[in-house]
């Protein structure tokens, strides 16, 4: 089996963005002093409109530079030490503004549908180019912020441009509908773990040129979510997360479906959630006879004490019989 290990790499997008030390820097050289005893690369999905906004406002506001050159160090010394660093686009940073204090987002234009064409060409280019720039590499792999790459026909022509012929959003069997995000996987069938497409990225096309590596997903029961509330009720120092911002709030109708009844999720190594990685594993091995690709997301700001254990003893016990890979 294929492990990719891989990360959202970003702030958090609400009222509060949080610190870059501690929803970004930290938690993944944490991550990265697990991964490598054992050569492990990962692969970073950085959000590069971040770093276009502080490029641009660092000139402004000193106290950003700071922020500008922590993560364009660890950038490059991952790029140097070959994990991967690849296309993750938010792109309401092109209508938020640092106020000279804190982030101030702006999520009425959330995913990248929400603009036209041509400034979606421009958007796919500038953030490809500053990773470029940063990692002196050209990113291989797109993955949507929020999951919202639909309709990918509105984004193939910029990704066409820059070279980014693989995409890894898609993970079977999800569905999120709110105003914001949206996102319909449910077409995709479980354990079909890489497949080529061309106009609509959940569905197979042989003679697509680009490549559909999905994220992992697990079928969850609503009493998972039922003991996740309880776990963040009781506010256990292992289950306390590194970010110190907060996330968009969820809406309540979707909070209802997962409390209420079954669902699928990424499998992910955030939080509570890396409780369901060796389930989720076992699953992939059976339903893909050892040969697909095991794909997992993660998000700095969302890991735990107890996540990252997790995660130590999953490449603990697999580390010497299966490949972990970047695309």
């Amino acid at each position: 089996m294929n492990i990719y290990i891989t990360l959202d790499y970003e702030l958090f997008f609400g009222s509060e963005s949080g610190t870059i030390d501690n929803c970004i820097i930290k938690p993944t050289q944490d991550l990265l002093s697990i991964v490598e005893p054992y050569n492990i690369k990962i692969v970073c999905f950085v959000d590069a409109g971040y770093i276009v906004a502080l490029e641009k406002y660092k000139v402004s506001f000193p106290k950003l530079e700071d922020d500008y050159q922590k993560i364009v160090q660890q950038i490059r010394c991952l790029s140097k030490n070959n994990h991967g660093i690849e296309l993750h686009i938010h792109p309401h940073w092109e209508d938020s503004h640092y106020d000279g204090q804190k982030w101030v987002f702006n999520t009425k234009k959330y995913k990248l549908s929400d603009f036209n064409k041509k400034e979606v060409q421009n958007i796919v280019k500038k953030y490809n180019d500053i990773l470029i720039k940063i990692s002196n590499k050209a990113p291989k792999t797109f993955r949507a912020g929020g999951w919202s790459a639909q309709p990918f026909s509105h984004i193939k022509d910029a990704l066409l441009k820059n070279n980014v012929l693989i995409d890894s959003t898609v993970y079977p069997k999800g569905y999120y509908h709110s105003k914001k995000q949206k996102f319909d996987f449910r077409n995709v069938e479980n354990y079909n773990t890489k497949y080529n497409f061309s106009e609509d990225l959940t569905k197979e096309d042989v003679n697509g040129v680009f490549t559909e590596i999905p994220i992992s997903s697990c079928k969850i029961s609503p009493l998972f979510f039922w003991n996740f509330a309880l776990k963040k009720i009781i506010k256990q120092k292992k289950h306390k997360s590194y970010g110190d911002g907060s996330a968009i709030k969820m809406n309540k109708k979707e909070i209802i479906r997962l409390m209420l009844s079954y669902s699928y999720s990424v499998v992910s190594i955030d939080g509570f959630k890396s409780s369901l990685i060796k389930r989720s594993f076992k699953k992939y091995i059976i339903n893909t006879s050892n040969q697909g690709n095991f794909v997992l997301i993660g998000h700095p700001k969302a890991f735990t004490p107890y996540s990252l254990s997790k995660v130590q003893k999953f490449i603990e016990k697999n580390a010497d019989s299966h490949t972990f890979k970047v695309f």
